[in-house]
């Protein structure tokens, strides 16, 4: 492992990188945002996460590329919610909704790092009434370089009741090209969420089956991502939500390109794909133009606003003294 200065905030604050490496795979985290900067699988060269080489690069960007994401992964509608019959007014930062978190949430800040073996333990204490949320939150996320991949491990505690449902949101790129149109998805769960015009997925669940939206088996991004469905349209592409069954660590999705192969799994309740469908053409590493469709996420998660619909469970409540354990798996081979 090597730790070496990655660049300076804005306001003067030193941002480091740590690079773990084994004999297939390298993984580069930096200390704002617990971003993952690089993911290299070896034998091909190719890096698969979209990013930047400065921090004038992440501070300039809105797609929370490569970041951790939370207190609350994805949209909260009308920005408020309620807890223990006590309603909360959570950042508005997407018009009406809140979105990520807020526009300070865990993808902005600078975490305290230590090395161990082949992890590097972010962590840091968010204050109560961070963003609007209750409860002073000890956050603790593990990146861990396995052999075949990295296990994410965010761990939180809260003295108070509050909401945690963490994701991680790097933009993946398996042939080192600009459109990830070609590369085959599989998804593990055979219905998904609709959305409405705001991007705000609705308590409505409907099945895969005849539409778009079925990866039940490989199926190229690019077959029927401009089909003349309203759900499509609406999202300019993939931006949607699918409940996974199960419980714990299991697969999620899987993504294959020409060289290698991505495999998400997870102990959270679903996972959201998204196909970059708003990147605006920023410049990434080593001068690319990240343009839309030109990367894929697959981000674990719970159910979208879910914290509001009566209907849906699990909610990503965490009781004050419990720590919660979310995890996320990206697994990498050569194909």
């Amino acid at each position: 492992m090597s730790k070496q200065l990655f660049g300076t905030t804005k306001d003067g604050r030193e941002v480091d990188i740590y690079t773990i490496e084994n004999e297939h795979l390298i993984m580069k985290v930096i200390t704002y945002g617990a971003i993952l900067q690089s993911f290299i699988e070896k034998d091909t060269g190719i890096d698969i996460s979209e990013g930047f080489e400065d921090m004038a690069g992440y501070e300039g960007q809105e797609a929370h590329i490569g970041a951790m994401i939370g207190r609350v992964a994805n949209r909260i509608n009308h920005a408020c919610f309620t807890l223990n019959g006590k309603e909360y007014h959570v950042e508005d930062n997407k018009g009406d909704l809140s979105l990520h978190g807020g526009s300070i949430g865990l993808d902005k800040r600078i975490y305290k790092a230590e090395e161990k073996g082949n992890s590097v333990i972010f962590t840091d204490m968010v204050p109560d009434g961070d963003e609007g949320y209750p409860g002073n939150l000890n956050i603790k996320i593990t990146y861990t370089l396995m052999d075949n991949g990295i296990d994410i491990m965010t761990e939180g505690t809260s003295d108070q009741d509050t909401l945690l449902g963490i994701t991680n949101h790097s933009y993946f790129n398996l042939d080192d090209n600009d459109s990830v149109l070609e590369d085959e998805v599989k998804i593990d769960g055979d219905t998904f969420a609709c959305s409405n015009e705001r991007g705000l997925a609705l308590d409505k669940i409907v099945t895969v089956k005849d539409t778009p939206f079925d990866f039940t088996s490989f199926k190229k991004i690019g077959k029927e991502i401009d089909a003349d469905c309203e759900q499509i349209k609406l999202g300019n592409g993939y931006d949607h939500h699918f409940p996974i069954p199960g419980t714990g660590l299991r697969e999620m999705a899987v993504c294959r390109g020409e060289k290698v192969e991505l495999t998400t799994l997870s102990n959270l309740p679903g996972v959201h794909l998204y196909t970059s469908n708003w990147l605006n053409g920023m410049t990434g590493k080593k001068g690319r133009k990240y343009i839309k469709r030109s990367a894929v996420c697959f981000e674990p998660e719970y159910f979208p606003n879910g914290i509001n619909y009566p209907d849906i469970e699990p909610k990503p409540i965490l009781r004050a003294g419990e720590t919660a354990h979310q995890e996320i798996q990206y697994l990498l081979k050569k194909i």
